[in-house]
């Protein structure tokens, strides 16, 4: 319990502190693409300062240190009930450690009791294998690229989107144009096409563990992220909303079955402080390896 405990408190702190080098490759060669002088090289820059600072003091790397959700990958057997009491504990002692902020309250009475724990906080999702691996994936996902988030039913007549991937685009793409740099752009996206209301956003930040840089094995699904990204940077929405060349970093697309009455598209943004990290652990629950 004690190995599993720090295990999970390190990989709190990395997550918090640490940027995952997909993501800092990607802001880095924003950054080299933005024109020299104007605004949005001036706040990718200090995007990319803030990101060492935060890595060289081990300190948050954002004030709000977001939702805290664990995706599990454990085999048949696996004690639910211990890793959630571990993850838990380690949660708190993060919270008193400074990695995460307090920032889980009470919805109907505000209360915050500084922990960080509470209904939904952490959120944990397990799932069984036929591997006798266990691995842990954590996002921090911030409130204000959740704010951002938007979930589209088509048909739209507004949008003239129609149930079909070009309909799909018509949706992602006004969501980036709503969110106009708000959620701290540059975004990246997770995107759901179909399942229920709930399930398609949860689909949707399953997408947020993917590697900025992987390709969609579904070739029309590996087109439509890649236009996305390539058409929402020619917006000119820019970093923060300030204009520019990078409005997304990436975006990433998966699929649901749906019922034929219903055809959602759930977006979740994800903010340019692209918090997640992972790691495999051993028996004993110590850390094996790193997974970004």
């Amino acid at each position: 319990m004690n190995l599993l405990h720090d295990s999970l408190l390190e990989l709190i702190r990395r997550t918090s502190t640490e940027i995952p080098d997909d993501v800092h490759r990607a802001i880095l060669a924003s950054l080299e693409n933005e024109r020299k002088g104007t605004i949005a090289a001036s706040a990718m820059k200090i995007i990319d300062q803030n990101i060492a600072l935060a890595k060289t003091k081990s300190q948050p790397i954002c004030q709000d240190t977001g939702s805290i959700i664990f995706y599990v990958e454990c085999p048949v057997g696996f004690d639910q009930m211990t890793f959630t009491e571990a993850a838990r504990a380690a949660v708190k002692q993060a919270t008193a450690k400074g990695y995460l902020r307090q920032n889980s309250v009470d919805s109907l009475t505000g209360r915050n009791d500084g922990t960080n724990l509470g209904p939904g906080s952490p959120t944990l999702h397990f799932h069984q294998h036929a591997s006798d691996a266990v691995s842990v994936k954590l996002i921090l996902k911030g409130g204000g690229c959740e704010n951002v988030g938007a979930q589209y039913s088509l048909p739209h007549t507004g949008l003239n989107a129609n149930r079909d991937l070009d309909g799909c685009r018509k949706a992602i793409l006004d969501a980036v144009v709503q969110a106009q740099g708000k959620g701290c752009g540059p975004g990246i996206l997770g995107v759901c096409i179909g399942g229920d209301r709930a399930t398609g956003y949860e689909h949707s930040k399953v997408q947020l563990l993917r590697l900025l840089d992987d390709r969609n094995p579904h070739p029309d699904l590996a087109r439509l992220e890649q236009d996305i990204v390539e058409t929402s940077n020619q917006l000119g929405i820019g970093p923060m909303g300030f204009g520019g060349k990078t409005t997304l970093l990436g975006c990433k697309i998966g699929v649901l079955n749906r019922l034929p009455a219903s055809y959602f598209v759930s977006v979740s943004y994800m903010c340019w402080a692209y918090r997640r990290h992972g790691v495999t652990l051993r028996a004993d629950g110590t850390i094996a390896g790193w997974l970004y």
